[in-house]
């Protein structure tokens, strides 16, 4: 039993541009001896007409053609849409002959000898500068390949941010739900910054699945949205305060993101606790401001103020939560003792 016969790669188109009908003959038949399909022209006039009908893999263009050299219709060549390479092929050793072909977009020349061997440098030119062709096709078949790729994960990635936000988003209103029906109290109170802290890591992936750059957040964007939720959620009769955002654009990596996310929940939620005397209307100023190879986050108010070594009003674990996260992005909170209220500060490298 044979096996099946497989279809050998076809032979590689060659344009030969000679005026000279023996030496176009005699290269002719070298290059059908190294494996190439040839076709062959005497004339300027002739080499266009042929490449607008036909598709070669090289050209090899002699430099003196009657009237007319091959610098003459090598610009045409080359602004063909797939221009195939061109071997520029001179009898004349003056070398600004060479380096204007090569100007030109010649791929390589060869200099024509009596003896005939530039028969061999021609085959090997040509050889080359279809090698040339074919590493330039892989390089460009694996750049699409990696785009491509890059595109499907990052769909996938949005996908899974969409999922996740959609997720959180859920058991932060089954909080919202179960918060309300508890009376006022400790337990109230905890769940309702327990819902804050799910909504801060749901904004950043509600970002991510509605950005073009699903690597890093806009900052900007990203405190506005979270002020606006942590308003919705802490926001009571007995505290009638605003949230005010004023954020430089910044990008920064999610990882990063969600920590100062976690940061800002967490001061502004004190904020609202223990700023204002209950039923009195305030602000809680948020600013990301970016100097140099720095970022400062600040979060004030006009409030009561707070003694630099007060302890805790509650359990502590919102303090806790802050100094954590601010090691994660190579910081530590420092308070503003100077004016009225409660100023607190990070800075953190950019």
């Amino acid at each position: 039993m044979t096996s099946p016969a497989t279809d050998a790669p076809a032979a590689k188109k060659v344009l030969l541009v000679e005026d000279d009908e023996g030496l176009r003959r005699l290269v002719g038949r070298d290059l059908q001896r190294g494996g190439y399909t040839v076709s062959s022209v005497g004339s300027c006039a002739e080499a266009l007409e042929l490449v607008m009908s036909e598709t070669f893999d090289v050209v090899a263009l002699d430099h003196f053609l009657g009237p007319e050299t091959g610098l003459d219709i090598l610009p045409a060549l080359k602004a063909l849409p797939e221009a195939p390479p061109v071997i520029y092929v001179t009898g004349s050793e003056d070398g600004r002959v060479a380096i204007a072909a090569l100007k030109a977009g010649a791929a390589d020349y060869v200099i024509k000898d009596v003896a005939g061997e530039f028969l061999a440098l021609l085959r090997a030119s040509i050889a080359h500068a279809l090698e040339q062709v074919e590493m330039r096709r892989l390089k460009e078949a694996a750049e699409r390949a990696v785009v491509e790729a890059r595109d499907r994960a990052e769909t996938l990635l949005r996908e899974v941010n969409h999922r996740v936000g959609n997720s959180l988003q859920l058991v932060s209103a089954f909080m919202h739900l179960q918060s309300s029906s508890l009376p006022d109290g400790p337990a109230r109170e905890m769940m309702r910054e327990t819902e804050a802290r799910i909504l801060a890591i749901a904004q950043i992936h509600r970002r991510l699945y509605t950005s073009s750059d699903v690597r890093a957040v806009d900052m900007a964007e990203y405190l506005s949205g979270l002020a606006e939720e942590l308003e919705s959620s802490l926001r009571t009769a007995e505290r009638p305060h605003h949230i005010l955002i004023s954020a430089a654009p910044v990008k920064m990596a999610t990882d990063r993101a969600v920590s100062l996310g976690v940061i800002v929940t967490e001061l502004v939620t004190n904020a609202f606790k223990y700023a204002y005397p209950h039923g009195q209307e305030g602000e809680v100023r948020v600013r990301l401001s970016h100097s140099g190879a720095m970022l400062a986050l600040s979060v004030e108010d006009d409030g009561v103020g707070m003694a630099e070594d007060a302890p805790p009003s509650g359990t502590g674990l919102g303090q806790k939560i802050v100094r954590a996260m601010a090691a994660s992005i190579q910081s530590r909170v420092e308070r503003d003792a100077t004016g009225q209220g409660t100023r607190i500060m990070l800075a953190f490298p950019a």
